[in-house]
């Protein structure tokens, strides 16, 4: 997908794809949402400060693992990509700290997140808590 198509045309759809398909409720929230990403995402200041949070306080980047053992039963190199060493045990901090950090710059003093199984949950919290932001998770 090229850059040009990386946000949908006026009718919502991001190519032959779909589109924004929310209630209309939602919609000045989301529109304020992508607006302050679209301003802030090549912010240098922004993208230092996130780099630094997923790398001293995340962990990132994960190594990389031979796994020796595999490799020679499945007759490949098999290389496992530890992403379960990061903060919270999964890759959810990535984003996480990613959307606490613009919900911070955009002014907002509370996140709220929805989970399944509850790494998201964890994950959202854990960025929030870093950030100075109440959270409100909900299951």
């Amino acid at each position: 997908m090229s850059w040009t198509n990386k946000y949908p045309n006026n009718q919502g759809y991001f190519e032959k794809y779909g589109g924004k398909f929310v209630p209309e409720t939602l919609m000045p929230a989301l529109e304020e949402l992508e607006r302050s990403y679209v301003k802030i995402c090549k912010n240098r200041k922004f993208q230092i400060e996130l780099q630094k949070l997923l790398r001293d306080y995340a962990g990132r980047p994960t190594p990389l693992y031979y796994a020796k053992r595999l490799s020679a039963q499945v007759g490949a190199k098999v290389y496992l990509k530890r992403e379960d060493l990061l903060l919270g045990g999964a890759h959810k901090i990535n984003n996480t700290l990613g959307q606490a950090l613009l919900a911070k710059h955009m002014g907002k003093t509370r996140v709220i997140a929805e989970t399944g199984a509850g790494q998201h949950g964890v994950a959202t919290a854990t960025a929030a808590a870093m950030l100075g932001l109440k959270c409100d998770i909900y299951m």
